[in-house]
């Protein structure tokens, strides 16, 4: 194995980004590139605690949804449960891992962050049936990640490249075939 693979290897074990630098950013560093078993796994984990919200009607099932998605917005897999959980126990039992750009990924857990905030929100507001239609929009994405490996927000953060809104120096690897198949 390269030092290379090694780090990728390291990385998505750990969670920590093998480039990550020290200070405040490395705080807020997300793994590039991520394990796909484990994303996929972290995406049942959260489909099983929606549909426990939805079908208890836990309100505050939903703030726990939002801070989970939020703890992986901006700490990558280091300190939520589900990700912890699926990086260091679930992923590794399901064979070697599959690497995928971390970039996409990163940005499908701000679109779960942005729909459980709104929906925590539209809940407390009094607006549950809102609340209860964004945690089902959840439901699905995460049920596409993972039980068919279709990452929804990843798909919308291509198009969002292609059309120019995401420079292409975000994901190098999501532009580039050949970066891809390394």
């Amino acid at each position: 194995m390269t030092q290379g693979q090694q780090a990728e290897v390291a990385e998505f074990t750990t969670g920590a980004p093998a480039s990550a630098t020290t200070g405040w950013r490395a705080v807020f560093a997300f793994p590039n590139p991520v394990n796909e078993y484990a994303a996929r796994i972290t995406a049942g984990l959260v489909v099983v605690a929606a549909v426990a919200t939805l079908v208890g009607g836990f309100g505050w099932g939903l703030v726990l949804i939002a801070v989970g998605f939020w703890l992986r917005v901006l700490f990558g897999p280091r300190i939520s449960p589900f990700a912890l959980l699926s990086v260091k126990v679930l992923a590794p039992r399901v064979g070697p891992a599959k690497l995928v750009p971390g970039p996409p990924k990163r940005f499908a857990q701000g679109i779960g962050a942005a729909l459980s905030t709104a929906a925590v929100i539209l809940y407390f507001a009094g607006f549950a049936v809102g609340a209860w239609i964004l945690l089902a929009l959840l439901i699905v994405a995460a049920s596409l990640e993972s039980f068919l490996g279709f990452c929804l927000g990843c798909a919308i953060f291509g198009l969002l490249q292609k059309r120019g809104l995401i420079p292409e120096d975000v994901c190098e690897a999501c532009n580039n075939i050949a970066l891809r198949a390394r």
